[in-house]
């Protein structure tokens, strides 16, 4: 009777207890929500880099200028060129001539032991004066030496005929090699791999300079992203921030429950935080593009705010698979190191082959002496000077210059070691190792060709990729006004109008990453054909 009679009463008392209830769990709710909300904005801002500086517009053109030009990796590797060139430099000074001298004095006194010493003490007195030039050709192997010895001896020997006496004499030698070292040698070897050394050095520069531009250009198309991404990270929290105002204004008005603008509030979190983490990847792509163009921390960009203004193009132009994979293997730098590489090999392997040649040298020689002074005629050995001939150093010279008395030698230098030495080993090696690099660089072409490819697969697959994903933005835009449109309308709940904000930040940030795959693959089938990533080429042959 009594629940009969008062039952209207109690309802009423409970939906006021109810609707108490969710307002104080509510309010606690919000506030607990909105704590949680400052400390994540407040950690994450404390862990993003931020941008400052003034505030610069930067094409791609202007970019790639200024990595060309203060890229410190082009600075480093703008100096090997020069390296090998002072080696290079180092190894021909080997053929330069040399010249020698010698100046000497001296005096020596022996004591006689027989009567054909000439003198209880014979007292020699001797000066010298040489020259001589040497030096090695670099055709044919072969070197000469010239030598010029003059010298005047002073005695007390009574058995000297000239004192003193004058002797100059001028030598000639040449030797030549006929069999192992006529076509190459150890120094000429090293001098042609310099040379080839020098040319992979241009080869690895222009490579830098080829993965430098391509790195610059991605990392510019990252950093357009991470921009485009934060403006839809941004548009998001916008939409997210509407909704709490629209649904509190709801609320207020008794046609929405409270429940609804935590999860508006929820969602409007997540959004800041996704926002937060935009920036950070904005702030990061920002630094790997200024570490491409700046030549140190002192250079203004470094400190400045970079802003991207070139927008990508969706149109690509058509693209010739034949002609670019020729292109490649015509001009890919690696390809072309490899080809020098192998030019070494064929360097190394005529050197081991020359070093199982029989050695035979052709040397030959030829001397012209004079002698000059003043001469004492004797009685005998020994005997009393009869007379004496005025003479000096221009007697020597003239003998010499008149070729009174030559003296000329040719000889023949034979050697080779009986059985298999170890120079014919060391050839049998490299010829079968030649054959495996030769494989390699056909492995190496074929590697070429199939990065080509595959880069013009990407290429295609991407432009499908940005018609799907142009399509799902538009569709989900439409859904996201028809969730609104249904919301004010009362038709649908506050948890599909959420839905469809995230499905079109999602399709937003799709659509952009489809358009920043479109240009990085691009700039990948630009480079593919004209370098790689590395400097692997095929194996020298030592």
């Amino acid at each position: 009777m009594w629940l009969a009679r008062h039952g209207d009463r109690l309802i009423f008392i409970l939906f006021v207890f109810v609707v108490a209830t969710s307002d104080v769990r509510a309010q606690t709710a919000d506030g607990r929500i909105d704590s949680l909300i400052e400390q994540a904005t407040t950690r994450l801002a404390l862990v993003q880099t931020p941008r400052s500086g003034a505030r610069v517009d930067l094409t791609l053109d202007e970019a790639i200028a200024r990595a060309l030009e203060r890229n410190l990796d082009l600075v480093v590797q703008r100096l090997n060129p020069l390296v090998f060139d002072l080696s290079l430099a180092q190894q021909l000074s080997f053929y330069r001539p040399t010249v020698n001298a010698n100046l000497s004095d001296s005096s020596r006194t022996n004591p006689s032991s027989t009567q054909l010493d000439g003198g209880a003490a014979v007292v020699s007195d001797t000066a010298t004066v040489n020259g001589g030039l040497d030096q090695a050709v670099q055709w044919g192997g072969g070197n000469y030496t010239v030598n010029w010895n003059n010298n005047r001896s002073a005695s007390t020997n009574a058995f000297s005929s000239f004192n003193p006496s004058y002797r100059a004499t001028v030598q000639a030698s040449y030797t030549q090699p006929l069999l192992r070292g006529f076509k190459i040698d150890t120094t000429r070897q090293q001098i042609q791999v310099t040379r080839i050394n020098r040319d992979i050095a241009d080869i690895d520069l222009r490579q830098t300079i080829t993965n430098t531009v391509s790195a610059v250009r991605n990392a510019y198309w990252d950093l357009l992203y991470a921009t485009g991404t934060l403006e839809v990270q941004q548009q998001a929290l916008d939409l997210a921030e509407a909704l709490i105002r629209d649904n509190e204004a709801r609320v207020e008005i008794g046609t929405l429950a409270p429940i609804d603008v935590v999860q508006a509030r929820s969602e409007a979190a997540a959004r800041r935080q996704s926002l937060a983490q935009a920036e950070q990847v904005l702030a990061t792509a920002e630094l790997v593009l200024k570490q491409l163009i700046v030549g140190g921390t002192d250079d203004d960009y470094w400190a400045s705010t970079l802003n991207p203004v070139d927008q990508p193009t969706l149109e690509v132009p058509p693209i010739d698979l034949g002609a670019a994979i020729r292109a490649a293997l015509e001009e890919r730098t690696d390809l072309a190191r490899s080809r020098r590489q192998l030019d070494i090999n064929e360097v190394n392997l005529s050197a081991m082959r020359n070093n199982t040649l029989p050695a035979v040298d052709l040397v030959g020689t030829y001397q012209l002496q004079g002698q000059g002074g003043t001469r004492f005629v004797r009685s005998g050995l020994g005997g009393s000077v009869t007379s004496e001939v005025p003479g000096g150093l221009g007697d020597a010279f003239n003998q010499l210059f008149d070729a009174a008395f030559p003296v000329w030698t040719v000889q023949v230098n034979m050697s080779y070691p009986l059985g298999q030495s170890a120079a014919d080993a060391a050839l049998a090696r490299a010829q079968l190792q030649t054959q495996q690099v030769r494989a390699q660089l056909r492995q190496l072409q074929l590697q070429v060709a199939t990065e080509v490819t595959n880069a013009v697969v990407q290429i295609e697959a991407i432009s499908r990729r940005i018609d799907a994903a142009m399509a799902a933005r538009e569709l989900t835009q439409e859904q996201l006004n028809a969730e609104q449109s249904r919301f004010e309308a009362g038709l649908t709940t506050n948890f599909f109008v959420v839905q469809a904000q995230r499905d079109l930040a999602a399709a937003q940030d799709t659509e952009l990453r489809a358009i920043l795959d479109q240009q990085k693959a691009l700039v990948e089938f630009d480079r593919v054909q004209r370098t790689s990533l590395s400097n692997a080429g095929i194996s020298i042959i030592q």
